[in-house]
Parts: C-alpha cells; structure tokens; sequence
C-alpha cells in the first residue's frame, strides 16, 4: 500500500466520520425539536392557567 493509498484511506475515514457526526448532530436537534413541540405537562399547565387567568382579567374588567 502506498503512500498515496494511505493518505486517501484516512481521507475516507475521517469523512465517514464527520457524516455521522452531523447525522448525529441532526438527530439530537430533531430529538430537541420535538421535545419542545410537545412540551412538558407543567408547561402545558401552566399555559393553560394564565390564559384562564387573562380570560378572567379580562371579563373582569368589562364588567367594570
């Protein structure tokens, strides 16, 4: 195997490399993505009491 043959091996190697890294890094941030979509149940919670909350606020002050 020549010096040549060598070079292009490690060349080949360190692509494959890098490919699956950002496979990998695309992964996680898909991962991520839908995590935030979905949201945790306290969010979800949460968002659903302050917009009682500003419902409330809100025919409270019509009526005033």
């Amino acid at each position: 195997m020549g010096i040549k043959d060598q070079f292009q091996d490690k060349a080949q190697e360190i692509q494959d490399r890098a490919k699956k890294a950002m496979g990998n890094a695309k992964d996680e941030a898909s991962e991520r993505a839908s995590r935030s979509r979905e949201g945790s149940p306290e969010a979800k919670e949460r968002a659903q009491r302050e917009a009682r909350e500003r419902m409330d606020r809100g025919e409270r002050d019509r009526d005033a």
